[in-house]
């Protein structure tokens, strides 16, 4: 893919984590695709769709921002920046903003085949119990 069509790609990446929608999240990845979190895999379109599902439950008021996008010789780094409160069922009530990014790697159809994301889990811990601030 061209550096242009991988902004649009991480664009519209953005746009379906604040659509509220987890499927669409999902779409961006392929039917096997792989997706670890901290370390933490998800396998394949359904479990990625219950990854998105959980974090907009716990932040209904979701944004996630798209920092940066760092082309690597074999792979693509799409820095984030969550922000929201959980509010969700059994939050905390908390408001967290924290920052990490996802690795990601295509296969032939243009679809994330595998994603590494990555961020502070203490610092996450940290801000849902005691916020942002």
């Amino acid at each position: 893919m061209s550096v242009t069509q991988l902004q649009e790609f991480a664009d519209g990446y953005t746009e379906a984590w604040n659509s509220g929608e987890p499927e669409k999240v999902a779409q961006f990845f392929a039917e096997d695709a792989s997706l670890f979190v901290n370390g933490a895999a998800n396998t394949g379109r359904d479990a990625i769709t219950r990854v998105a599902e959980g974090f907009m439950t716990a932040f209904p008021d979701l944004e996630l921002l798209n920092d940066k996008l760092e082309i690597l010789p074999d792979t693509v780094r799409y820095y984030w920046t969550f922000v929201g409160t959980n509010t969700g069922p059994g939050g905390t009530g908390q408001s967290v903003r924290f920052s990490g990014f996802e690795e990601w790697t295509f296969d032939q159809n243009g679809l994330v085949a595998v994603s590494r994301g990555q961020f502070n889990a203490d610092e996450y811990q940290h801000q849902l119990q005691y916020g942002a601030g």
